[in-house]
């Protein structure tokens, strides 16, 4: 096929595709968002609507059932789900991420068995990294795998595990040689279904980002096959976790455009509509500076989010890329609701209007899928180690 013809036909599918999350976010979508979220409600019909459009899929690829998107198009699909609820994008994220790795690391074998149903849903779960002594430090990890037999041994307890209540299976970190040195080589990664020794402990009551489950799991004496580590070799785990969160920091970053942009969309057209001193507040220059350097963040956090997706997509490396996403954008996100809710003064703060949501979801994103602080961190040491002196 000819190459301008072929583009010409990814665009129109991609449009048709954004034109159908569009048309399901305002019918099925935007009507029950303050309800459920005021509720701490799990929208399970939401979710199998989710699964219809195929979200659950999204980049996995074709030949395992999945849509085969690019970054750049899921990008685009998270920032317009977050746009209007940001839970929603979280639940099939941290799917992704699991899809992720296996897809990157995973034996053809697990590949093939796993991929097709995580692509339509039929095993939903998330990432499982974070413990209650260990968040952006993971060499710092403690759970542990035994090997026994054909089979492997798990103690330990994660929390702040996303989908970790209504998932059933997780990509679960773990030390399968704690004195290995460096760390790093004693870690490996488990698809891990719930089942005997795995329990869920708690929901975790959070500020925000409401509707979705995050919980505390425990594993005590949990077995899992030997052929559930993923790509069948020992000491890869924490390579087959960074490689999966780079997709996650996009889909952060797109979050964060997202909620940057809803916040922005309410405060023009609230600006428009309140008058004070006999004129519509847009027409005050003090509104008028707000307004400006909220779009100027949307639009500077957009174009970062999908150079760091296009760069995905080519295979580079781009955890540099990924990160000044991340990290712009999601304080993009967090500055924009707070300017938010000063335009809508009053209203801002009302359970009312989604602005207060925005408000209370936005800090969530410079702190999931590695601080901002860590994000700098990365930032700085890629560019040392890009442009030696």
């Amino acid at each position: 096929m000819d190459t301008h013809v072929a583009r010409s036909q990814a665009i129109e599918e991609e449009a048709a595709l954004l034109d159908a999350i569009d048309k399901w976010l305002n019918r099925d979508v935007r009507p029950h968002v303050l309800r459920l979220e005021h509720a701490d409600e799990y929208p399970h019909e939401m979710v199998e609507q989710m699964k219809e459009l195929g979200l659950f899929g999204a980049t996995i690829a074709p030949e395992y059932g999945g849509l085969g998107l690019s970054a750049t198009t899921y990008a685009k699909i998270v920032e317009r789900i977050a746009e209007v609820w940001m839970s929603l994008s979280g639940i099939f994220n941290s799917h992704l991420i699991m899809a992720a790795c296996v897809s990157r690391m995973g034996t053809e074998a697990q590949k093939a068995e796993w991929l097709p149903k995580f692509a339509t849903g039929e095993i939903r779960g998330g990432l499982a990294l974070t413990e209650p002594d260990c968040g952006t430090d993971l060499q710092a990890i403690r759970t542990r795998a035994r090997r026994d037999g054909d089979h492997y041994i798990i103690n330990g307890t994660k929390t702040w595990i996303s989908n970790g209540i209504q998932g059933s299976c997780f990509a679960l970190l773990v030390k399968t040689d704690p004195e290995a040195q460096p760390r790093h080589k004693g870690m490996s990664m488990f698809l891990a279904p719930k089942g005997a020794g795995f329990t869920v402990s708690k929901k975790l009551e959070k500020l925000g980002y409401k509707g979705i489950d995050s919980a505390e799991l425990v594993f005590d004496d949990y077995r899992v096959p030997a052929d559930y580590l993923i790509g069948g070799e020992e000491g890869r785990g924490l390579q087959t976790a960074l490689g999966g969160l780079e997709l996650g920091r996009i889909n952060v970053a797109a979050r964060g455009v997202g909620l940057a942009s809803a916040a922005l969309k309410d405060s023009v057209k609230y600006s428009q509509i309140r008058k004070t001193m006999g004129k519509p507040i847009c027409q005050h220059q003090a509104i008028q500076l707000k307004l400006g350097e909220m779009a100027t963040r949307v639009q500077a956090a957009r174009l970062l989010t999908y150079d760091a997706a296009r760069a995905y997509d080519a295979g580079e490396r781009c955890d540099m890329e990924a990160g000044m996403a991340k990290y712009y954008a999601s304080e993009a996100a967090v500055e924009n609701s707070l300017e938010a809710m000063r335009i809508h003064g009053g209203y801002g703060y009302s359970k009312e209007y989604h602005v207060e949501r925005y408000y209370r979801d936005a800090p969530l994103m410079c702190i999931g899928e590695g601080t901002n602080e860590i994000q700098r961190m990365i930032i700085a040491k890629q560019l040392i180690e890009r442009f030696p002196a």
